[in-house]
């Protein structure tokens, strides 16, 4: 049986601005009514350490990627027990909360909230996370800077939250885990594709950029490892020959008397091939002599220096389009092509050759956080063609990836969307603007929890096995079939 998403048949006026109205038969409490904060602390610090992760919830801090220094001894800090609600007082407002699966000790500047009434906690988890709910509670938060807003237990019982009846909210939680779901499974089959696709992609820039568009043309060994022969008329350098080196150091704090600027971030690299002038880049400032140093440039190429994971050191972005308050960021490294060379098109292709990029992988050290030396980074070697012959080979590899790219960045805008649908669907379910108690069927599988600790994080990792009936559709996700 499929069913339709409709509004509840009667409304009340909740007299909570940021709830509105809610069905008539719900109440709205004050979390006082809801939680009592616990305070229990650690004797000896042996206990299972938590740590928030906004991805995967509370969990072991040994399971956190990239976790960097942990303590021998966490005495002192607070108990939790199993279906405690968890939050960080400081990334309260952005929604920062979690409930507890398992007991442990979490940071002292947590605070630990215990259910008065019952154990479905994860259904304020929910409520707290819903956009409506987030500016309620940085309404709520004081502190002088706002980096540093913290929100207090007595500021956080004043605020109220919807209670529906217990066997609704087990039902509103049964939905939300069966949609949850089918979100996965559709996000790891776009992820499946663009990585089918990307394979593809690189397939063709590797051929092109070691071997050329003449399959006749008389090869020589490249001297490089796990690269074997180039055209004859190539040659292989080292990128100190190649392109200007600039490591950046301007962070993402503004700072009174430097100029403002747009800063392009770590993120803005790794995610994007191209960087153009019309992505959001974060508002930061920087000296005269830092903007001078690291202003972007048309045909810079710009890699990744530092990161947690040794595999995403030396991707690059070509920078086809500037401003002049655009500023590398730290963590990054700028390529400046030298002209009488290599161009910055060939020179961004060339970076993702797998030669290359297994260069930069072993050239990055580290244990918990991996890094690029200045040394390091010069001594990549590349193959390098005729200026002449690298304009043609890379507008043979656009004309040949375009039809890729273009369905790689729709199935990129889908999973951004479905991503944006599903949190905003589960806001209207959990503050009761939707009713599925005909969509929950009491049968359907245990409404407790989600189906791992990264089931409900914006940026789902979707780690689960994959069924047969993928949704294609997002009409076809917000139904449940019976």
């Amino acid at each position: 049986m499929k069913g339709d998403l409709r509004p509840y048949p009667e409304y009340k006026d909740s007299g909570v601005e940021w709830l509105g109205h809610v069905p008539t038969h719900w109440s709205c409490r004050r979390c006082k009514n809801v939680f009592r904060e616990v305070d229990q602390r650690s004797e000896h610090g042996l206990e299972t350490h938590l740590s928030m992760s906004q991805k995967h919830g509370l969990i072991p801090s040994g399971g956190l990627e990239g976790k960097r220094l942990q303590s021998e001894n966490y005495a002192g800090g607070k108990l939790c027990q199993v279906n405690d609600l968890v939050l960080n007082r400081l990334k309260a407002h952005l929604g920062v909360f979690a409930h507890a699966t398992q007991a442990g000790v979490v940071s002292p500047d947590y605070t630990v909230l215990r259910p008065l009434h019952s154990d479905d906690v994860w259904y304020f988890e929910l409520v707290f996370k819903t956009p409506a709910c987030t500016a309620e509670l940085r309404r709520s938060t004081k502190g002088i800077v706002e980096g540093f807003w913290r929100l207090y237990t007595d500021d956080f019982y004043n605020i109220r939250v919807t209670v529906p009846p217990l066997d609704e909210r087990q039902a509103i939680l049964r939905y939300v885990k069966l949609l949850d779901t089918k979100v996965r499974r559709f996000i790891r089959n776009r992820r499946r594709l663009i990585e089918v696709l990307t394979e593809q992609k690189q397939a063709i820039i590797n051929r092109a950029v070691t071997r050329g568009l003449n399959p006749n043309a008389s090869l020589k060994p490249s001297g490089i490892d796990w690269l074997g022969d180039i055209p004859a008329h190539w040659e292989t350098r080292r990128l100190r020959y190649l392109a200007e080196l600039r490591v950046s150091n301007v962070d993402k704090h503004s700072k009174e008397g430097e100029l403002p600027v747009r800063l392009c971030n770590y993120t803005d690299v790794y995610k994007n091939d191209v960087i153009r002038t019309d992505m959001p880049f974060m508002a930061a400032t920087a000296s005269r002599s830092e903007v001078e140093a690291f202003h972007l440039e048309i045909n810079d190429v710009v890699i990744t220096k530092d990161s947690e994971d040794w595999q995403d050191i030396g991707v690059p972005a070509l920078i086809a389009e500037t401003g002049d308050d655009l500023v590398c960021g730290y963590h990054l490294a700028i390529l400046r092509p030298k002209e009488s060379v290599i161009t910055g098109r060939f020179f961004a292709c060339a970076m993702l050759c797998p030669a290359v990029v297994l260069q930069f992988n072993l050239a990055a050290k580290g244990v918990t956080r991996y890094g690029l030396s200045h040394g390091a980074i010069k001594a990549i070697r590349f193959v390098v063609p005729p200026l002449d012959e690298q304009e043609s080979l890379t507008k043979h590899i656009a004309e040949a990836t375009a039809s890729l790219d273009e369905v790689i960045d729709r199935a990129k805008r889908e999973i951004d969307l479905i991503r944006e649908y599903r949190a905003r669907l589960i806001a209207d379910v959990v503050t009761g603007k939707l009713d599925v108690r005909h969509l929950a069927p009491a049968d359907a599988a245990p409404a407790g929890e989600p189906d791992d600790d990264a089931a409900l994080a914006d940026d789902i990792e979707d780690d689960d096995a994959i069924g047969e009936d993928e949704p294609e559709l997002i009409e076809d996700i917000v139904n449940t079939d019976d």
